[in-house]
């Protein structure tokens, strides 16, 4: 079973939108692991396959 990018970005927000509901203080923390994630991936393409 393969997971392509197109379909992981959206369940990520997903999953991070329900966890900023249940927990306010996690956004910090949420928005700075996606903003991470995405750099490292923007530096690092290779990374993403």
């Amino acid at each position: 079973m393969t997971i392509h990018s197109f379909a992981l970005t959206p369940l990520i927000s997903l999953i991070a939108g329900v966890l900023i509901l249940v927990v306010p203080r996690l956004l910090n923390y949420i928005v700075a692991l996606y903003l991470i994630v995405v750099g490292l991936l923007g530096l690092f393409p290779h990374l993403a396959s």
